[in-house]
């Protein structure tokens, strides 16, 4: 077994590990936070089945961005579109014998690799072209968005530029499945597509994409509007109250 086989078979394990636990503990904390306050943004649902039905147009089709600016809107729906498309072609690295599904987005998933690139590109250019998102952008905004177009990139490179081998890369990731390590291919481009995926990974816990979890536990998007009808008290006072 080679050293580069050794050194990426444990930093995949690690960058999970830490993807895992450090993602549930973020979801656990979101779960604790009381919200003590009824704060839907109207025009709100009365009812919990409208609450799902807003929730699941927000993750869908980003409603409230598409609202709020259109341009924004048709990067970012762009990026994250094309994002599940790449991310369900990679699974067949993961399968064996690959599902249906799996299959058939495969050709989807090529081309999807180009548009999570464009949009990417023109989310970046946003943060130096427009001043109001310039002014509050970061560095670690930035680098974000270096990593995943420099993560798409390289994924690109090894389909059009240096081709790998795809069967022994395969072989590696089922490998690390099953505990049972294959030899990784030792092309470059592989290897620096692979080492950021990890650092993907390893950040994902500590960074700005949480918000996709998030989401989900926002109170202003969560919240059923019915203050008029019933009393809200969240856990830690009705605890206080008893």
């Amino acid at each position: 077994m080679s050293a580069l086989t050794i050194t990426y078979a444990l930093l995949f394990y690690a960058a999970t590990l830490v993807f895992v636990v450090g993602t549930g503990a973020k979801i656990r904390s979101y779960l604790r936070t009381p919200a003590p306050l009824k704060i839907p943004t109207t025009p709100a649902p009365t009812t919990r089945s409208g609450v799902g039905l807003r929730m699941a147009r927000e993750v869908v089709f980003f409603e409230s961005l598409f609202r709020s600016n259109k341009w924004t809107w048709i990067l970012g729906w762009t990026f994250h579109a094309a994002l599940l498309l790449v991310v369900l072609r990679h699974v067949r690295y993961f399968q064996e014998p690959v599902w249906t599904l799996i299959a058939l987005v495969q050709p989807f998933g090529t081309y999807a690799g180009f548009a999570m690139l464009a949009g990417l590109a023109g989310l970046w250019a946003r943060r130096f072209l427009v001043d109001r998102v310039r002014y509050i952008s970061t560095p670690s905004d930035h680098l974000m968005l270096a990593l995943l177009i420099a993560i798409g990139g390289s994924g690109l490179a090894m389909r059009y530029v240096a081709h790998t081998d795809i069967v022994a890369l395969k072989a590696f990731m089922l490998g690390l499945m099953r505990f049972d390590w294959q030899p990784l291919p030792a092309d470059p481009v592989l290897l620096v597509h692979l080492a950021l995926v990890a650092l993907l990974m390893l950040i994902f816990p500590i960074s700005k994409l949480l918000h996709a979890p998030g989401l989900f536990f926002s109170p202003t998007r969560n919240q059923v509007d019915n203050a008029r009808e019933h009393r809200h008290v969240s856990a830690w006072a009705a605890a206080l109250e008893k």
